[in-house]
């Protein structure tokens, strides 16, 4: 009879802060999802911002939803919310150059 330990895989689960990041390996069961490992690393406790009902995951860099299920060997990436949205970032740096001439100002292309 195989028990349930041989039946279980680990995985890493990562959050990082400009200043610091903790990665925790977790050891999980087949049909495990991403929430759920967050979960179990508890890393929650460590950075108690993070909002375990919105937080935004990833495999690798590659976002995926709460409920995926996880594969032996993935790292799920808890992510931070982003600080400003990147096409408004975009949009002002275009105008700034257009108001100081390095940018047509009708085809916003380089002067």
């Amino acid at each position: 009879m195989v028990s349930k330990q041989a039946d279980s895989f680990t995985v890493e689960v990562i959050y990082a802060l400009p200043e610091q990041q903790k990665r925790i390996q977790v050891a999980v069961s087949p049909g495990t999802t991403c929430i759920e490992a967050v979960k179990l690393s508890d890393m929650a406790s460590f950075f108690p911002d993070i909002d375990l009902e919105s937080v935004k995951l990833g495999i690798f860099s590659r976002a995926v939803k709460h409920h995926e299920v996880l594969e032996p060997g993935q790292r799920v990436e808890i992510y931070r919310p982003l600080i400003a949205d990147p096409k408004d970032v975009r949009r002002k740096r275009a105008e700034k150059a257009k108001e100081e001439g390095r940018a047509n100002k009708v085809t916003g292309g380089r002067a």
